[in-house]
């Protein structure tokens, strides 16, 4: 059985997935992030996967995002993907842009990052052990969903969520909600110089909560803790953000990861979506 302290874990028709307290309990938006738990795809792709690119089933991959937009509460219509490629992309989804990705052809690329405030656009952003982020404006009724690799970390998508938000809607940092979903963990991230030279470049990170040496000179990395303070610089109340405390790599039954898999995995998505 899965638990967390931190988050909440749903069991809807046999479809698990975990949401954000602080988020759910806003009310006006509907979110969650999957487990591989509750769809109809095999193999290594067993049974809750999303992905489109890595040999998965499509037939089973639409039923999948057919069962979990369902169980979230959203009406799969609405589904709009990202274009993931590590990079810090943000991209605001109109009207026009609902259904891209899967219901129609997407016309964008190298978009990790989603935010909407169109009722029915259900945002939709995927995993296999990088970080994901999840963000809700209650007053300007805005929603977005990032994803969070090292390489997007460091570039700071956060922070340009968080920009595009204020910057296209008016919103006030200090009213955003956040989620910081599973990710692979601290226990597990072992880094070596390239990438912590450039998490060292945000200077104004406390680098001895983000990571710790080993004595065989690489690092264990804490993506969850980074992007929760770039989360807190970007203006976010420490108090609006909610950290999960599960490790994708440590539960490999329960999550897809890239790493404890060497690469043989399906996908985790996080959506969120305006009611």
């Amino acid at each position: 059985m899965l638990n967390s302290k931190t988050l909440k874990v749903n069991n809807k028709n046999g479809v698990v997935f975990l949401t954000f307290p602080k988020i759910e309990a806003a009310g006006g938006a509907v979110h969650g992030f999957s487990t591989r738990i509750g769809g109809v795809s095999e193999g290594v792709y067993s049974s809750m996967s999303f992905s489109q690119s890595i040999g998965d089933n499509p037939s089973a991959v639409r039923e999948n995002f057919n069962r979990f937009a369902k169980s979230i509460g959203a009406d799969p219509s609405g589904i709009t993907l990202s274009d993931q490629t590590h990079t810090a992309n943000v991209r605001v989804i109109t009207k026009e842009d609902i259904g891209k990705g899967l219901h129609k052809t997407r016309d964008y690329t190298n978009i990790d990052g989603l935010v909407t405030n169109v009722p029915g656009a259900v945002l939709v952003t995927q995993y296999a052990d990088c970080t994901p982020l999840a963000f809700y404006d209650p007053v300007k009724k805005v929603v977005a969903t990032s994803h969070a690799g090292w390489r997007g970390t460091v570039a700071q998508i956060a922070k340009n969520t968080v920009d595009t938000m204020v910057k296209e809607f008016g919103t006030d940092p200090k009213d955003i909600l956040c989620g910081i979903g599973p990710n692979i963990g601290a226990c597990c991230y072992e880094v070596d110089d390239p990438v912590i030279n450039e998490v060292n470049k945000l200077k104004y990170l406390n680098f001895a909560a983000c990571y710790t040496k080993k004595e065989n000179g690489r690092y264990m990395l804490d993506l969850k803790e980074v992007n929760r303070q770039i989360l807190i610089h970007s203006g976010i109340n420490p108090q609006n953000i909610d950290v999960a405390d599960l490790c994708t790599c440590c539960l490999q039954g329960v999550f897809h990861s890239h790493r404890a898999t060497g690469g043989k995995r399906g996908t985790l998505a996080l959506m969120i979506g305006i009611i």
